[in-house]
């Protein structure tokens, strides 16, 4: 017998729910796929739980153990979630067609409200901003889980090893390679374990004032000179700040103003849902959620998911 019963799995899962479901989702770059490999997860420590050996892991260690097998055996033969700007150049039109791509399986935006207790999940909320999820897809399964384990839940490299059936040297190696990719991609590592900024939360609300007043001149200079637009599931991106305004006027000729912008947690920061004024009735209608990078005062990116299904996994309503 073990030093667990299956009594503990309530206590198990109060207490590291969240903790395994921010894990997946880094993994999977899926909030739905998270949720159902989390249910595994516990279903797995459920029946294990008369075998759990206090002297080998703690159950934090345990449980990441188990959900890493479930995450790499559910990510074998199946294609990254990407971002637009993962997929190829910027584009330089801001008038080019808006047309989904729903071939591609996109990176879904993670809402914050899943975790619990915003006081007790900064370190969770802090490895899920977009960027670093992005980045992690670039890496192979393995590659990915060892980095998430070591720099994300700062796990020592034995218990990584431990958790990927491996080896110490095999793990740094991996590491290492998986760092190497990482840094090319941009310092998402950067600030990893560091609380979101207040002033982040300022900007983005300077936004949401100048988006809803149509204010184009306002929204401008919030953005940082090499700001990047991404629209998926729209393939295209674009760079830089005249480009967006172009494209932000284009909005409002299209869409007019009267938008309403509501505040979400999302990815470890301040995202907005927008919702835009049907044209034939003025009922404002789900649009997107923006998730946004800020830094040094400017929106360096808004990754834009202009799908209403989003709104879904916020459990926000479809009208405002």
């Amino acid at each position: 017998m073990g030093d667990a019963s299956r009594h503990d799995w309530d206590e198990w899962h109060e207490t590291y729910r969240g903790d395994v479901l921010a894990h997946c989702y880094r993994m999977l770059g899926s909030v739905d796929e998270a949720e159902d490999l989390v249910q595994e997860t516990f279903l797995r420590a459920w029946r294990a739980a008369d075998r759990y050996d206090h002297s080998r892991a703690s159950v934090r260690t345990w449980l990441h153990r188990i959900a890493t097998n479930v995450c790499l055996t559910a990510l074998e033969g199946r294609a990254r979630r990407p971002l637009p700007s993962t997929l190829g150049p910027a584009g330089d039109d801001p008038y080019a067609p808006l047309t989904p791509n729903l071939d591609v399986p996109w990176l879904q935006p993670f809402p914050d409200a899943r975790l619990g207790d915003p006081a007790e999940t900064a370190q969770q909320r802090a490895g899920l901003r977009l960027a670093l999820i992005a980045a992690l897809q670039l890496l192979p399964a393995r590659q990915r889980a060892a980095l998430v384990l070591r720099e994300v839940l700062e796990l020592p490299a034995a218990e990584v090893a431990y958790a990927l059936d491996s080896t110490v040297a095999s793990v740094n190696s991996s590491l290492q390679r998986a760092r190497a990719t990482l840094r090319a991609a941009g310092p998402v590592l950067e600030g990893l374990r560091e609380p979101a900024d207040p002033g982040d939360r300022a900007v983005v609300e300077r936004y949401l004032k100048a988006f809803e007043a149509a204010d184009i001149e306002g929204l401008t200079r919030l953005l940082a000179e090499d700001v990047a637009l991404e629209m998926p599931p729209v393939d295209l991106w674009l760079a830089g700040r005249g480009h967006y305004r172009e494209f932000m006027e284009r909005v409002f000729a299209m869409r007019g103003t009267g938008w309403r912008l509501e505040p979400v947690p999302a990815n470890g920061g301040v995202a907005l849902a927008a919702y835009t004024p049907d044209p034939q009735t003025g009922v404002l209608r789900a649009h997107s959620v923006q998730v946004f990078t800020v830094a040094e005062g400017r929106i360096r990116r808004c990754v834009t998911f202009a799908d209403p299904a989003v709104f879904d996994l916020f459990g926000l309503p479809a009208t405002a």
